[in-house]
This record gives structure tokens, sequence and C-alpha cells, in this order.
């Protein structure tokens, strides 16, 4: 009975034992699903990609993992265009690898093979799509295996590691399908580096001698990437019969004359109706700013602007004397079919020693001039007011406020039904931008907006984002309005100004500034 109760194993000794064989479990699970994981990325990887027919062209279609779900088509040298397509981790990429000339040439001489292209470019797709998961599916299994045979010399091992790789692709195909949306077609995002962007300049002294260079490089840019976009993108249609009114929105040029190419090449590309600019046209409002607005006079659309903290009342004079210019202030006009309202900024900001206004009386002035229009009669589509904070007083009383000042493009869609949109520079922050010590160069931003003519509506609003000089990037990000058509709701009122606070007049130009 002693010998029996001295040999029997004490708990503390199983307990440990137990731990250390799910230690043991644990961990050869463990290795398996690294296995899996890594070789089936190697199988990706490697032969993850078939080559497909997709009418004219020769496609070469891959799959990788990815942590974001997305589906991209590349059209190099050019750029590419994705969209988030799906939630599953797995990245979907279509590159041209081949124009079969003959076939292209039959496009542009036979209507019929149009219709014959358009009739079986789905079934072209569907079918190299397919392919290509069946060929993932095979190398992501045959490469988890292989790693699982290497890692762990054990033939039983390694089918653990193809089986577990199997069940990680099927789920992710399944979340694939599960999770894929059509609709992401219509928001493309396009970036690339394209040919004949801006170089790498040095000191300022080259900036200057080499800025004629630069603008026309700058203006293929633009050209470069809107054909691209305008071919590999379902909107915007431009044909005769299209009724949609395009709006290009630019913002706080400050002098960089480089802008106005930019400008004159979107407004071109994109058909635009009108542009509006939401100030800050020029740096220090002074009389010899004065002929930079004669650019506006060149282009060909309505051009509407309004007053910001760096204008003067001389800049604003200056742009009412361009033909094409519709210069609001405290007003309201219809041009290109929309009500637009539009107001300065109270402040001068070059000239530090005027009193300007606060914070505070920046956003009272907002207020009560979205009290004057409240009960416009037609309604007001669109107000137009530089600093965000003064335009924050017309939710809920217009359906779009456009504003600039912080060169910083973002929306946002408020409880009352208002969308604040604020643009980014289009000038790239002027000339303080082209500053060759600056660590991060201001992009170039300016977007096209889509509106309905019958309800003058915000439909979708393309963003244009060109990198600042010398960088070669761009980006062209649709967009989409869910609900355009949504109810305003008043806003609650704001508090009352503080007594003694009053909006101010900039003063003519050539008023001092520091």
């Amino acid at each position: 009975m002693y010998e029996f109760a001295r040999r029997r194993p004490r708990p503390r000794a199983l307990a440990a034992g137990f731990a250390r064989l799910r230690r043991g479990r644990v961990w050869r699970a463990a290795a398996v699903l690294a296995a899996a994981l890594l070789g089936g990325w190697l199988g990706l990887a490697l032969g993850g990609q078939v080559m497909t027919p997709v009418g004219p062209a020769d496609v070469n279609l891959s799959m990788s993992p990815s942590w974001r779900g997305e589906t991209v088509v590349n059209v190099a040298p050019l750029g590419k265009l994705g969209f988030d397509t799906h939630l599953a981790p797995l990245r979907f990429e279509a590159t041209i690898s081949e124009i079969r000339l003959a076939a292209a040439q039959e496009l542009f001489e036979n209507p019929e093979a149009i219709n014959r292209l358009a009739d079986g470019i789905v079934a072209d797709v569907r079918q190299g799509v397919v392919h290509l998961f069946v060929r993932a599916a095979a190398v992501s299994v045959a490469g988890a295996g292989i790693m699982g045979l290497l890692l762990f010399r054990s033939w039983r091992r390694a089918g653990l590691s193809a089986l577990t790789a199997l069940v990680l692709f099927a789920a992710a195909g399944a979340g694939t399908v599960g999770t894929f949306n059509p609709n992401a077609i219509s928001e493309p995002r396009y970036t690339g580096l394209l040919a004949g962007a801006p170089q790498v300049v040095g000191s300022a002294e080259d900036v200057v001698n080499r800025f004629s260079e630069y603008r026309g490089q700058l203006a293929t840019l633009v050209g470069n990437v809107s054909r691209l976009y305008e071919a590999t993108s379902t909107l915007p249609v431009y044909d005769e019969e299209d009724t949609t009114i395009r709006v290009l929105h630019v913002s706080d040029i400050h002098l960089n004359p480089a802008a106005w190419n930019v400008i004159r090449s979107l407004s071109e590309q994109f058909q635009v109706d009108l542009i509006i600019d939401s100030g800050d046209l020029t740096d220090r409002g002074s009389a010899a700013e004065d002929a930079f607005a004669d650019e506006i006079a060149r282009l060909d659309v309505p051009y509407v602007w309004i007053r910001g903290n760096h204008d003067s009342m001389g800049t604003q004079r200056a742009v009412q004397d361009q033909p094409n210019a519709v210069v609001l202030d405290d007003e309201i006009a219809e041009v290109g079919g929309l009500r637009l309202y539009g107001a300065g900024d109270p402040r001068f900001t070059p000239d530090r020693a005027r009193d300007n206004p606060d914070e505070t009386a920046v956003a009272a002035t907002g207020a009560r001039q979205a009290a004057a229009v409240a009960d416009a009669d037609p309604p007001v589509d669109v107000a137009i007011l530089h600093d965000p904070l003064q335009g924050e007083a017309f939710s809920g009383t217009v359906p779009l406020v456009l504003s600039g000042h912080g060169h910083r493009r973002w929306t946002r869609l408020a409880d009352t039904g208002t969308r604040m949109f604020v643009q980014g520079s289009t000038g790239g922050a002027g000339l303080r931008g082209l500053d060759p010590g600056a660590d991060r160069p201001t992009p170039y931003a300016a977007s096209v907006l889509y509106f309905d003519p019958e309800s003058r509506r915000l439909q979708a609003w393309d963003d244009v984002t060109l990198g600042g000089l010398g960088l070669t990037s761009a980006q062209i990000e649709r967009h989409i309005e869910q609900n355009p058509d949504r109810e305003l709701t008043p806003a609650s009122p704001p508090p009352a100004s503080p007594t003694g606070t009053t909006a101010t007049t900039p003063p003519a130009s050539g008023s001092p500034s520091p």
C-alpha cells in the first residue's frame, strides 16, 4: 500500500506533463500555420498570375495577399486605377501586357466589332478570373506543402500545411465573393508617375529661372492624367447630350503662376461650365500683385471669386476688371445654372498693424450673412466663404458650402444636411511651397464638382491632387454623394456676438503689410 502510494503520480507532476503536452501541440499547430501562410504567400507571389485575352489586349491577372482588399488596373507606364471592391485580404491586379494591333485597328474601322467586343469582354474577364482562382489555389497549396516539407521533414506535417493553406485560401475567396461591391467601380482612385512631370529644383533662384519650363511640364502632367482618367472611368461622360453642371473648385493660389496652367488644363479636360475660387489669390494684396489677376481673362468660362484674408480691396477691383469674372461680396448671383452666394473674408492679415477681427468676430459675421440669405427665393445652392469658420454658420441654410484657407482638403456632411467642402491649395501654398528647405512640398489641389441641372444638388466630385515641386505623383479620386436630395434641417441659433464686435472691410491695395 505504501509502495503504491509513493509511485502514484503527484497532481503537480500531472499538471506539468499536460502543460508540456499542450505547449508541444500549440507549438506544432503554430508552426504548421506559419508554414501554410509563408508557403502560400510565396506560392502566390511566384505563380499567382495568368495571362488572358480581353478584347484586343492581353491582360496579366494576378492575385496576392494584402492588408487592404482592392482591385487595381495597371495601365503601365501611365499609372494605376484602384477600386475598394471587397474586404477580404486579397489584392487583384490587372495589367495590360500587350495590345494586338490588328484587333485594335478593327475596332476603329468597324463599328460592329465594338458591339462584339462589348458582348464578349465580360466572358473574357470571367474566364480569366476563374483561371486565376484555380491557379492561385494550386500554387498557394503547393507552396505551403513544400514549405512544410522543408521545415518539418515530415510528409504528414507538409500535408497539414497544404490543407491549412487550402482552407485559408477558400475562406479568403469566400470573403471576397461575399463582400464584393460592384458599385466601387464608380469611385476609382488614380495614382501614377507620369512622363514630363516636374523635376527636383535647387535654390530659389533656380525656381525663378526655370519657372516657365516647369509650368509647361505641369500642364502636360495634368493633361495626361485627365485623358487617362477619361478613358478608364465611367464618369464623367463627355458628350453633347450630357447636361451635368461641372464646376472646378480652386482656392489659395497665393500668387503661384503655375496654378493657372493647372486650372486651364483641368477646365479644358473636364469641360467645366464655371470655376469657383474661394479666395487668397494673392499673398500680400499689394498693387504690384494686381496684374496677376489678368490671367483670369484667358480662361473661357465664368470665374466666380471671393476675397480671402490675403486679398485686398485692390485685388478685388483687379479681379472685377476681368471680363469673365464674377466677384461676390455679400451678394447672390446665378452663374452656370447655379444660385451662388459669396462674401469676402472680413480680415486682411498682411497688414498686422490693422485691428483684424478675431475668430469669434469672423464666426459672428458668418452668422449674420447666413441669416440674411436663409429666406432667399429662389434658394441659394452654394455658399462660398474663404474661412470654413465663417462658412459653418450656413449649416442648415444651404446644401453646400465651399471654403479654403487651411491649405488642406477635407469635407464633412453635417447633421443639418449641409456638406462643408474645404479645398486645399491650388497654388501649392504659393511660392512659399517652393522652398527647397521644406520637408514636404505642398501638393496642388483642386476638385471637379458635378451638379444635377434640375435639382442643382451635388451628385459627385473628383478630387485632383498633383505632387508639389520636385514630386511627380498625381492622383484623382472619385466620390459619390450618397443622398444628394436630402432635406436641410436648420441649425440651432448661434450664440450672440460679443458687444462691440464688428466685421471690417480690408483696405485698398498698397496698404502697409509686413
